[in-house]
């Protein structure tokens, strides 16, 4: 078998992984929501966060890696934790009453944004037709909230907010010291969900609610899927091409999508299909002409 089959076997695998990861992934905010009918949003995330730091603790120690070591509190990850605050409080807030699909739709503007804070950031050249498709998928996601509509919520901003989180997030993981390994990173990442989950008990004083085995069996489903989905993207990643791989993450919202009509019977209009659409080819485009350059 030659280099080149090799290389295209290798690519096809690493697109089953990354899609796979995105099912995941709209799976894991499916059973969040559920969860988020009964739980309130500080309890939701202490739940998972704990769950999440169980999870990727115990794989470390049986890969005998420690849980700590000083690059944790580097710049850059100060600045990963609290874009991640931002975006899990942000996100996990919207996610309770902001429509499933126009969440995963909103969520897919990440690439974008971060591509965009890449070159303000850290000097990446990007042409003025990668900025005009940056703006593109911006007016995509001004098109799914419709800021003029009377469906328009305060909870959208947050959706967007929460998005803008977990861009800041990326753009400081790849800031952060090489010394911090993938599933490090993933287990301080749930560290900044309790952490989040912590804050809101305080502003808002809140009380908890009693779980009962179905709640419990929605809040472990979340984790489940979480967790496969990021050891399903950590596969993709490291599995076939950056360049080929990496716009297989859009199949998220088709997953996103299919999820809200037949959990919550939501309704998709065509102000929801043809900003999802923009922000998709926007995303796609920014990659091709990055695999050029």
């Amino acid at each position: 078998m030659n280099d080149i089959t090799l290389g295209a076997r290798a690519n096809l695998i690493g697109m089953c992984w990354m899609i796979l990861a995105m099912a995941c992934f709209a799976l894991e905010d499916t059973f969040l929501k559920l969860v988020l009918e009964v739980l309130p949003v500080e309890q939701l995330l202490i739940v998972h966060g704990v769950g999440g730091m169980i999870v990727f603790g115990v794989y470390l120690r049986m890969q005998k890696q420690p849980l700590f070591i000083r690059d944790v509190l580097s710049v850059a990850m100060r600045f990963r934790l609290l874009f991640e605050l931002m975006g899990r409080v942000c996100y996990t807030a919207a996610l309770a009453l902001v429509p499933l699909s126009a969440m995963t739709a909103i969520l897919q503007a990440t690439p974008i944004v971060v591509v965009g804070g890449a070159a303000i950031l850290f000097g990446e050249k990007i042409g003025p037709r990668r900025w005009f498709a940056i703006a593109l998928g911006l007016l995509g996601v001004m098109i799914i909230i419709r800021p003029a509509s009377d469906s328009f919520t305060i909870y959208s901003v947050l959706a967007i907010f929460g998005m803008f989180g977990f861009a800041g997030r990326d753009l400081a993981s790849r800031a952060a010291p090489k010394t911090i390994s993938t599933a490090m990173l993933g287990f301080y990442g749930f560290v900044t969900v309790v952490i989040a989950g912590c804050i809101i008990v305080v502003v808002r004083d809140g009380t908890f609610v009693a779980m009962d085995l179905r709640l419990f069996g929605a809040a472990f489903g979340a984790l489940v899927f979480g967790v496969a989905a990021y050891i399903a993207l950590m596969k993709a990643m490291r599995t076939g091409e950056v360049s080929a791989v990496t716009p297989f993450r859009y199949t998220r919202i088709i997953f996103g999508l299919v999820c809200g009509v037949l959990f919550f019977r939501e309704t998709l209009d065509g102000y929801m299909i043809f900003g999802s659409a923009l922000v998709v080819l926007s995303g796609l485009f920014i990659m091709r002409r990055g695999a050029k350059k």
